[in-house]
């Protein structure tokens, strides 16, 4: 057993023994009036509030370190997003019970108190129940690789000449690999290395990209040459340095994009297997930049 599951499971038996001791505590201290008996309620109200909600994120800690390796990541997460929810129903249960309010009661109540919660805190009820959503429909994994794409984190799109009548398109969106589903957020370690926490009601409305391990991709590169060279040649040469590159899964297709004043803009695509497009990319630029260099030397050695 590692130290950190050690330490959980020590701070879960101490947060028991703190809860029911201090709870004890209380009681006593009202039978004999010490204590007021308003104050007793609040403080034992506190105590179990406090105590369960502790308890439960705990034990759901525990779940998903312990669990993990056992069941996966995915439904070590799932489960602790369970227990978090159980804990958060045995706290407003308590605190029904302590005031006696029966179920029939907590009905009634419960649609003007809910008007005015839900009023004030609709953002904070559409996040746990996009969370709850979220762990129903499954449309994404903890531990698997995605691109978030929504309107209400939009990107800027770079411009770049030419670009007048271009048909290029980009997909604005976040990539990176999902590390937990908490009840409110959806916590995402990017590509950059960098934490990004997206709430659950807009993931839920969110276009999601679940990329695959084994995927394959196709991946548009844009080259750039002068004009004064012969379009044809070039084009056969850059796909000549194409045919042995590792991991395409077809033939590549090179073809004229745009052409501005002073040079014709070159689509390269490939499909290659590979998650990331970055490393493919490069690939292709340094074997295109090779080819062309090959042919200007090769041209200028004829000329001679």
């Amino acid at each position: 057993m590692m130290k950190s599951e050690t330490r959980i499971i020590s701070l879960v038996i101490s947060s028991i023994i703190a809860v029911v001791v201090v709870g004890l505590a209380i009681y006593v201290l009202g039978m004999v009036k010490i204590l007021p008996g308003n104050y007793t309620l609040y403080l034992e109200i506190g105590v179990w509030v406090i105590g369960v909600l502790g308890i439960t994120y705990l034990i759901s800690l525990l779940i998903k370190n312990r669990l993990g390796p056992a069941i996966g990541l995915d439904n070590a997460s799932s489960l602790s997003f369970v227990v978090r929810v159980i804990g958060y129903v045995l706290a407003i249960a308590g605190v029904l019970a302590a005031f006696k309010v029966g179920l029939g009661e907590a009905l009634a109540a419960g649609g003007f108190a809910g008007l005015v919660l839900g009023l004030a805190s609709q953002d904070v009820l559409s996040n746990v129940f996009g969370g709850i959503m979220l762990l129903i429909s499954r449309p994404y994994k903890v531990g698997e690789r995605i691109t978030v794409s929504t309107w209400q984190y939009s990107l800027s799109f770079p411009t770049y000449p030419p670009k007048y009548f271009s048909n290029d398109y980009l997909i604005p969106g976040y990539t990176g690999k999902v590390m937990d589903i908490t009840l409110l957020y959806t916590i995402i370690l990017t590509d950059e290395f960098t934490e990004l926490r997206i709430p659950n009601s807009i993931m839920i409305q969110a276009a999601i990209f679940v990329h695959d391990k084994n995927e394959k991709r196709k991946i548009r590169t844009r080259y750039e040459i002068p004009k004064d060279m012969e379009p044809d040649e070039a084009i056969e040469a850059i796909g000549r340095s194409l045919q042995d590159m590792e991991g395409l899964l077809e033939p590549p297709v090179v073809r004229i994009l745009e052409a501005s004043q002073n040079t014709l803009v070159l689509g390269i695509d490939v499909v290659s297997k590979s998650i990331y497009e970055e490393p493919v990319r490069s690939e292709v630029i340094k074997r295109a930049t090779k080819a062309l260099k090959k042919m200007r030397e090769d041209s200028i050695k004829l000329n001679k």
